[in-house]
């Protein structure tokens, strides 16, 4: 192995060699302790070292680092305290994520490192998000992240990648080419030889290096750096390495042939460049000794402070409090319909373009993003005009590719921005749902990271426009602890709820019925104001009967009560995680007679919990069996003969009948 210091300093030289050592001896340490019971799961990087080492060390302290479960050594070159990443291994409090996730899922801004998630590749997109981040904030910083050659078949790689390119973010994409994806080997995960080979074609640079040689990925990584901070633009670096034990302990080695293992140990970056440096006389016995004795010194000091503490209590009220960070909104911006202030009538599709526009105006860290959003305005046409008040930074055209755009919001939130990100149409969702569902929705309880996200969701039924654009998937959502769920009915609520989603630092899922955006319209007041999130309210007030509904069953349900002379209850719920149990109970308690309507489906819909929650609850003031109506549960057809089946207004009728007659 060919070392070439160059001009570097004998204590750089130095550095590296310590920076080396602590990840081999803790991990060396850990395979005792693994044996022993005393750490239930290990991801080892022996072998791998010189590539975490070599790469962070490179880099100025505040930029970040977005590192997967065989990058030891990122976290020890930030200088993590050991007794803290004991901890976070054994799932004590005083780890990063309080016990509640393992190994190196976590992330700590303090130290400038985001953690993976189990799926591996939607954290190259959150790289984007971060370097973005800095490109609007015109600061000379660079962004690293870390795949491993099987997690880039994934396709958050390929998004992660081309938006990168696109928007010329200044982010290394380092590659970890080990040769094996758990046991699968590369000629079973690519047909292509290099990695380097791709970066052509993403119209980016592409650098291979020795990834078993610190110095080498050092100055490889600082030479990148220095000059991407003045030019910004992605790259791609393959490190060429080789996992010397399994993809985790559990899994052995059996699946590799004996002599890649020969081979490769000859090329142990640790013992190479020790070996190296005492050649040069830039290290002698007696460091060597007292640097490998500090270290352990330190070890066994941490492990003592990390065994000491305690497995954690389980507290209900932590646990649930966690899923989101505490958030009070400002009451005085919150105003109700007619409350006397200057308004203008609206339609929704404007009501919610003024909210956007006006959370634009009172946040400068407020970025859009979204397909077509820009000059074009977006489909809808939410967004038109914004390009030319808040410029193509804040106001962004994406490529198709929804979950490299989630997980980009959640980058920014990082760095202390907001996002919104518009789904051109909910069905659309499906292509970034592990973003949202395990990425933002969980971020704060594993580690404390709020997502300041609001994900702009167009949905529903009734133009005719098939199973791909009509589908109402809202109750995906309501299952996820950590979301936020919103969907108005009426213009005013549209502004309102649009506006507190954006305050709101917590990610927020805002759906928009499409056959409302032009159809109806309301006096909407002029001044920016909030509607409070997780509050329902009574479109129609009787006595008779509760309909409890949102979105367009508010409407559906009030032309029926019209037509009937119904004197019943209309409770629009507005928010439908967290939703609002006194308001259901009031009107329960009220009328006695239930009927739970919405268009999604009826099987697993939100009607379901909600009529759990009465029957558990509300069961004594109940003068009949609670009634869900609901659309068919079958895919949305695109006839309109078909659709007008599928849907679930003469199904309301036929139930107010029944029930009315109880």
């Amino acid at each position: 192995m060919n070392f070439d210091r160059k001009d570097y300093p004998n204590d750089v030289l130095l550095h590296l060699y310590q920076g080396l050592l602590k990840p081999r001896l803790i991990e060396e340490k850990m395979l005792i302790l693994l044996r022993q019971g005393k750490v239930s799961k290990w991801f080892s990087g022996i072998g791998q070292e010189a590539i975490s080492v070599g790469s962070t060390l490179a880099l100025n302290p505040d930029e970040y680092i977005l590192p997967l479960h065989r990058n030891l050594g990122v976290f020890t070159g930030r200088n993590i305290p050991l007794d803290r990443l004991f901890a976070q291994w054994q799932g004590k409090t005083t780890g990063f994520t309080k016990g509640r996730d393992r190994s190196f899922h976590f992330g700590t801004n303090e130290h400038h490192i985001v953690g993976m998630i189990s799926h591996l590749g939607p954290q190259l997109a959150v790289a984007d998000g971060i370097a973005l981040a800095d490109v609007l904030d015109k600061k000379p910083a660079i962004t690293v992240t870390y795949s491993g050659d099987g997690g880039a078949s994934e396709g958050d790689f390929h998004e992660a990648l081309n938006v990168a390119a696109v928007w010329q973010l200044p982010v290394i994409f380092i590659i970890e080419n080990n040769g094996y994806g758990l046991s699968t080997p590369s000629n079973e995960q690519f047909r292509f030889k290099c990695f380097i080979d791709k970066g052509p074609a993403y119209g980016m640079e592409a650098v291979q290096v020795d990834g078993n040689n610190v110095l080498e990925v050092y100055d490889t990584v600082k030479r990148l750096a220095e000059d991407m901070r003045q030019n910004p633009r992605p790259v791609l670096l393959e490190a060429l390495t080789f996992r010397m034990r399994g993809h985790e302990e559990a899994s052995g080695t059996k699946y590799v042939p004996q002599e890649l293992f020969e081979e490769w140990a000859q090329k142990d970056p640790v013992e190479n460049y020790e070996k190296w440096l005492l050649q040069e006389g830039i290290l002698d016995e007696e460091a060597r000794m007292r640097f490998r004795e500090t270290i352990k010194r330190e070890i066994e000091e941490g492990l003592k402070v990390a065994d000491a503490v305690p497995m954690p209590t389980a507290s209900l009220e932590e646990e649930v409090a966690d899923m989101y960070r505490p958030f009070e909104p400002d009451a005085s911006l919150q105003l109700a319909m007619g409350n006397g202030q200057p308004a203008t009538d609206k339609r929704y599709v404007d009501a919610i373009s003024d909210a956007l526009r006006q959370s634009m105006e009172k946040y400068p860290e407020l970025v859009l993003m979204g397909q077509d959003i820009a000059d074009y305005g977006g489909v809808f046409k939410v967004t038109e005009g914004f390009v030319a008040q808040f410029g193509k930074g804040r106001v962004r055209n994406t490529p198709l590719c929804e979950s490299a755009i989630v997980g980009a919001a959640l980058g920014l939130s990082i760095k202390g921005k907001k996002a919104m990100m518009e789904m051109q149409f909910a069905d659309f969702v499906t292509c970034g749902f592990n973003q949202i569902v395990n990425n933002l929705a969980k971020s704060h309880y594993r580690w404390g990271q709020n997502a300041d996200v609001v994900v702009r969701m167009p949905t529903g039924a009734g133009s005719a426009a098939g199973p791909f654009h009509s589908q109402s998937n809202e109750a995906w959502f309501t299952h996820t602890p950590g979301l936020k769920v919103v969907f108005p009915s009426n213009p005013h609520d549209a502004k309102g709820l649009l506006n507190a989603a954006i305050e709101d630092p917590n990610p927020v899922i805002f759906f928009e019925h499409k056959m409302l955006y032009r159809s109806i319209s309301a006096p909407v007041p002029d001044a920016y104001y909030t509607t409070p999130i997780g509050k329902a309210a009574l479109a129609r007030e009787g006595s008779d009967m509760s309909i409890i509904t949102y979105g367009m069953g508010v409407h559906w349900a009030t032309q029926l009560a019209e037509e009937l002379s119904l004197d019943c209850d209309i409770l629009d719920l507005r928010t439908l995680l967290p939703w609002d149990e006194e308001a259901v109970r009031a009107t329960v308690k009220k009328t006695g007679r239930v009927i739970l309507f919405h268009e999604d489906t009826l099987t697993g819909g939100i009607g379901g919990e909600l009529a759990a929650w009465i029957a558990e609850h509300c069961f004594e003031h109940l003068d009949g069996p609670v009634q869900r109506v609901a659309s068919l549960d079958t895919a949305i057809p695109f006839a309109p003969p078909l659709e007008k089946q599928f849907l679930p207004v003469q199904r309301l009728r036929e139930r107010v009948e029944k029930l009315m007659a109880y």
